[in-house]
């Protein structure tokens, strides 16, 4: 089985700023902008080179949830960029008055800076290195020969063949 996070609800106060927010400050490309109705649009965004996960861009449509706006996470990190050049991204958005609220630093899981959005909401600015258990090419060939071993296995259940497979030694031949 596969299963994907396909789209993640922020809640904006507007769309065409926080569109205008996330393409020109954060270089985030517009994948859909549909209009629903007169009050609701479908707008997709997403970051250069993002391959599955995106935000769905969502107003707020009642005070309840005009309140979350900027604090769906009670002040906590919400979103985490992952970049394969952090000093090229941290500069970029210096330039164009991202505001950082914490520093770049080293961590043992990589290089990162937490910035906010137009919003308020709090995002990590993150270079992965290679101990992030992240999207890290290595971690990622690892984790399709592992899928590899265990679609073998079940093609093999379906054919009512009970015989048992070393699916370690499966994962070595692929």
């Amino acid at each position: 089985m596969k299963q994907s996070i396909a789209h993640i609800a922020l809640v904006v106060k507007e769309y065409d700023a926080a569109i205008e927010f996330y393409t020109k400050k954060l270089d985030f490309t517009i994948l859909e902008d549909t209009k629903i109705d007169e009050d609701k649009r479908w707008v997709v965004i997403a970051p250069p080179g993002a391959k599955e996960c995106c935000l769905l861009l969502a107003k707020a449509a009642n005070e309840d949830q005009l309140k979350s706006v900027g604090n769906q996470t009670g002040r906590r990190v919400f979103l985490f960029l992952f970049t394969d050049n952090f000093w090229r991204d941290y500069n970029k958005m210096i330039e164009r008055n991202i505001n950082f609220i914490r520093p770049p630093t080293e961590h043992e899981y990589g290089r990162v800076a937490v910035f906010e959005d137009l919003y308020g909401n709090l995002w990590d600015l993150l270079e992965p290195n290679e101990n992030n258990k992240g999207l890290i090419k290595e971690q990622k060939n690892r984790y399709t020969k592992t899928s590899h071993c265990i679609l073998l296995t079940v093609i093999d259940v379906r054919q009512n063949n009970s015989k048992q497979f070393n699916t370690e030694r499966i994962c070595k031949i692929l």
